[in-house]
């Protein structure tokens, strides 16, 4: 029985020994980790000390990236691309100038009248004229021509021909009228006004993804900051049940679950600061900011998550802002305007081509090329007028084309209803996420002050002996997801306070950025 009871004490005493060495390696790693930990918290990098820092607050992000995004300087090229359109179609209204030089020989044998010989003949005609013409958008095309042309007989020598003319066509049923000639030009002015609101979207969008993503960035930040805090207390505690278990207050098995808790708190830890990199690059490519070694900076925060002072009106004003200021909504709007315009082209190119002309010239004739320019103002002279017309029978070509732009109109004002009324559901459903997380701040701040009181009370029990480690560690999580619960609630509702703004279109103006399409897009 001695033998038993001395062998059983000495296995205890190896457990024991055995027990202490494995504490001293674990508490040893522990704090070279830690060590590492609060070098690379912030940064979620291993080398900080090559680091660009970045210091800034959310109007600096804001502003940096309306400057230096990427994205936003490819989508600023489109209104400029769409403009290039509006000077094509207004080409088709430019004079053009166009000239033509040509000479003509002829030799051949005719039969004389008089002696009834075969005779070689030779003629030479050469030919040089320039005109400029010019279409208006009235449908009245007018053309200058001034022409000279020298003809060479053996039988007469020559001839030189000075001619000034003009023609004025003008339209009489298909192509007349300013309004039906200016159609794509209209169209095309349209296009460059719709990429304007393009960009009007792209930029708020671009906007409220900045806001989000620093306050996402400060709310991994936080959690570091909480998971660190808890971290440091599950060592502590960890510690204070290896001392008890030491004078026998406590079992040797409340050690495991100290442990396991330790390592619960690291890894929580580990995936925080995981969350911290990754939307640190995400900041950093949408600031975008100058300097080497993008992707390296540390990024600081000038402002924490808090609630503004904000006071929302009821639904039905933020409403009437969207289906006022909406991009989208614009330029649903603009398209309808389009198709009135290509109905209106379409509508008359049913009609048939119906063409008035005049043609007035003044001719000069002697053996010089001076002397037929003097005589210009002589007696010569050409009048040519009448009318033109061009009837296709069928004209199947023109009346699809027709009522295609009549079926694309109504699609068009049917799309305006729908999307309207999908903007209103999307900014309802918003005012409703901004209510919700509004709420939910306040809940989460009662139910944090209560985890904080649950776990102050279990500490004080375990500290008399009437609470486990377990419990201990229960209440200390439940405070941890408390905690954390609070700072994310209050992050939701600065997010779904943007979001809302974006929707109804107005984040532009309420953060101070002047734009210029304020105006709601109304059907002529």
């Amino acid at each position: 029985m001695v033998s038993m009871k001395s062998n059983k004490k000495l296995l205890n005493t190896l457990v024991f020994f055995f027990s202490c060495i494995a504490l001293a390696s674990f508490l040893f790693m522990a704090g070279s980790s830690w060590a590492e930990v609060k070098a690379e918290v912030k940064t979620g990098v291993s080398s900080p000390s090559q680091q660009e820092v970045l210091t800034i607050s959310l109007k600096e992000a804001i502003l940096m990236a309306l400057k230096k995004n990427q994205a936003l300087k490819v989508e600023q090229l489109t209104p400029l691309i769409r403009q290039t359109f509006e000077e094509e179609q207004k080409s088709l209204f430019d004079p053009v100038l166009s000239m033509k030089v040509s000479h003509f020989t002829e030799k051949s044998r005719q039969t004389s009248k008089t002696t009834g010989d075969l005779t070689s003949t030779k003629e030479e005609q050469t030919a040089a004229g320039a005109e400029i013409s010019q279409l208006f958008a009235t449908g009245t095309k007018v053309a200058i021509e001034l022409s000279e042309g020298r003809e060479w007989m053996d039988l007469y020598g020559d001839q030189h021909t000075s001619r000034a003319g003009m023609t004025v066509t003008q339209a009489l049923l298909k192509g007349v009228g300013v309004k039906v000639n200016s159609v794509s030009i209209e169209q095309a002015r349209l296009d460059t006004f719709s990429s304007r609101y393009e960009i009007q979207s792209f930029t708020e969008t671009l906007i409220s993804e900045v806001e989000k993503t620093y306050w996402d960035f400060a709310l991994a930040q936080g959690q570091i900051e909480i998971f660190t805090e808890s971290l440091r207390l599950a060592e502590q505690q960890m510690k204070e049940t290896e001392e008890r278990i030491q004078v026998g207050t406590l079992a040797q098995t409340e050690f495991a679950a100290a442990r396991a808790e330790v390592a619960l708190r690291r890894e929580n830890l580990i995936n925080a600061r995981s969350d911290l990199a990754k939307v640190r690059l995400k900041l950093l490519r949408l600031l975008n900011p100058p300097g080497a070694n993008l992707w390296n900076k540390k990024v600081i925060l000038l402002d924490h998550p808090a609630i503004p002072e904000v006071s929302l009106d009821t639904i039905d004003p933020h409403v009437e802002v969207a289906l006022r200021l909406r991009p989208d909504l614009n330029q649903a709007r603009l398209e309808i305007q389009k198709g009135d315009l290509e109905v209106v082209k379409t509508k008359n190119g049913l009609l048939p081509k119906l063409d008035f002309f005049i043609t007035l010239g003044k001719t000069g004739y002697a053996d010089s090329f001076g002397g037929s320019v003097k005589n210009i103002d002589g007696e010569g002279f050409d009048v040519l007028a009448g009318l033109t017309l061009e009837y296709p029978f069928s004209r199947r070509d023109e009346k699809a084309r027709h009522e295609r732009a009549l079926l694309s109109l109504s699609q068009a004002e049917k799309a305006v209803n729908n999307l309207a009324q999908l903007v209103q559901i999307e900014v309802r459903t918003a005012y409703i996420e901004v209510n919700r997380t509004q709420e939910q701040v306040t809940a989460t701040a009662a139910t944090r002050a209560f985890q904080e009181e649950k776990f102050r009370a279990e500490t004080e029990k375990f500290k008399v002996g009437k609470s486990t480690t377990l419990l201990v560690a229960q209440t200390q999580r439940d405070l941890v997801a408390g905690r954390i619960s609070e700072i994310k609630a209050i992050v939701s509702y600065l997010k779904a306070l943007v979001e809302l703004y974006r929707l109804e279109g107005s984040l532009l103006e309420r953060r101070g950025i002047s734009h210029p399409l304020t105006a709601t897009i109304s059907r002529p």
